[in-house]
Parts: C-alpha cells; structure tokens; sequence
C-alpha cells in the first residue's frame, strides 16, 4: 500500500513527477490556498469534490463529525472552521454559496471521519497527518534530528520550486527543455559548475533516483536558500527572458556558494550524502503513524 503515497517531488530536469498512482499528494496540494499572511487554508467545497462526495448535505455531515472532534479536542472550533459566502454563476445569474474555510487541522479531522472505503481518503488520513506533524517539526527546528530536518526542508523545497516554476514562466520559460536548462543553470552556480547530471552521477544514484531526496540538511538548506532567492529576484526585477532568467539563476547559485565559502563552510559537492532516502524516511514515517493509531 505504502507505493499509493508516493508524493508529487521535481526531478533532476525540473519536472514535477509522481510515483504511479491514482491519487498523490498533489490531490490536495492543487486545491491549497495560501492567504496574504502566508497561512496555508482549503475550501470545503473543493474538498468535497477531492474527497468523491456528490451531495453537500452528506459532506456536511462529516464536517459536523471533525467540529464535534475539535471541540472534544480543546480546541477553539472557528479557529479552524471559518463560515464563508461565494458569489457563483448559475447559467445567466449569481447566487450566493455558503462554503467553509478549512485549516490544515480541520481537513485532518474531516478525512478521519470520511468513508474509510475511499482510496483517497486513505491518502487524505496519511496526507494531513504528515504536513501537520511535518509543521510541528519546523516549529521546533532546534531541536529536530538530521533526519527530521531533512524532511523538514524537503517539504519546504517542494512548495518553493513550484513558486520558482511560477516566477520562470513569467520570465519566458515555458518549455520543459527549457526549465531543464534553467534549473542546471542554478546547480551549475551553486555546484561550482556542475550540472544536475554531474551531481546525480556524484552522488552515485539510480537514474530514478532524485537528488534532493539524497541530500543532508546543509546541502538542503543551500538549495533552498538558491530556489527563493531566484524565485524573489525574477519577480521583484521582472528579469524577462530565457537568458536572462538563466544568468539570474546561475548568478544566484554562485552567491550561494561565495557566501558558503566566506563562512569556511564545506562547499555541497563535497557534502557527504546520506545513507537514507527522504523517501525512506517519509515511509518509516507513515508507518510509525499507523502504529500509534
């Protein structure tokens, strides 16, 4: 069961790829909203269709069943379940629409209280677990281990690169075999010229293999510093323009690495690499979940 929750993660050349499966994380990834502090929040109407549930009023029902739970809980039920209208077309008119804005917290108890027959339900559960306790870890970053700092700056280096394929197209990047080269232009400024390929086959992994999920945590931070510092650049100076975006990238990476240099840090060719996958981890992960259930 574990390969059904292989997540969403962008390979070498920039391509966002998923384990072959119905349902991934991008299942509620796609349906994520994040509001103008940052906060991360779902529509329960967008939810309700993810989570195969043809009529409101049955839905409803569950979201009544994770209200009970959030009380139950100690919790403070509005700070999780916010009441909201839409205006929506209805053929030549507009009506209102009662819907729900749902924190990371209240889809967990929602997917708990769902059909359990449900494939993505099961996902859900797994889903909404992890990124809440994932969120616990970034908040008590000092006291996390290698490991669990790896996942940590995994789970933000996915939701990073998405912004940074985002800022890229603005800038005239929209082929694949144009990210691909994009993103070798940031690697080669960072890795001291080296290509994703060059660090794939440094690294000593599979052709599948991808190779943020064999990075520690130094090598994950540099990248992560790389990815929104150029995604920030490209945006505030509106660079337009394959060359230009690319020579923003590379120049980015090279910044990076200057700075890892003047620190007396090691630079992150030279990084060891772990015996353990992230992949690896997220699975020990889920199953120590399964456990305390």
């Amino acid at each position: 069961m574990d390969d059904l929750f292989y997540f969403y993660f962008f390979d070498e050349d920039g391509e966002l790829t998923a384990a072959p499966a119905k349902y991934t994380e991008a299942t509620f990834e796609d349906i994520k909203h994040i509001d103008k502090n940052g906060n991360e929040f779902w529509y329960a109407r967008e939810l309700q269709n993810v989570l195969e549930y043809v009529e409101w009023r049955n839905f409803e029902n569950v979201i009544q069943k994770a209200k009970n739970a959030c009380r139950n809980a100690g919790n403070v039920e509005k700070n999780h379940f916010v009441d909201v209208n839409k205006i929506v077309e209805a053929g030549v008119t507009r009506k209102p629409l009662n819907d729900i804005i749902l924190s990371r917290y209240a889809c967990y108890l929602i997917v708990q209280n769902g059909d359990p027959s449900k494939e993505v339900i099961a996902l859900g559960q797994t889903y909404f677990a992890i990124k809440t306790r994932q969120q616990e870890l970034i908040e008590n970053y000092d006291d996390l281990t290698e490991n669990q700092k790896r996942v940590s700056i995994r789970s933000q280096m996915i939701e990073h690169n998405k912004s940074l394929v985002e800022a890229a197209k603005m800038a005239g990047i929209i082929e694949s075999k144009d990210y691909a080269i994009f993103q070798n232009k940031g690697y080669q400024g960072l890795y001291g010229g080296l290509t994703a390929r060059d660090i794939h086959a440094l690294k000593g992994l599979k052709k599948s293999q991808n190779i943020l999920d064999h990075m520690g945590s130094t090598e994950l931070a540099a990248n992560l510093f790389r990815a929104t510092q150029t995604d920030e650049k490209l945006r505030r100076e509106k660079i337009k323009g394959k060359e230009k975006a690319n020579q923003t990238h590379y120049e980015v990476g090279k910044k990076v690495r200057q700075t890892i240099q003047e620190l007396g840090g090691t630079m992150p060719e030279d990084l060891p690499t772990p015996e353990k996958s992230i992949r690896q981890i997220e699975r020990a992960q889920r199953k120590l979940l399964k456990n305390d259930e």
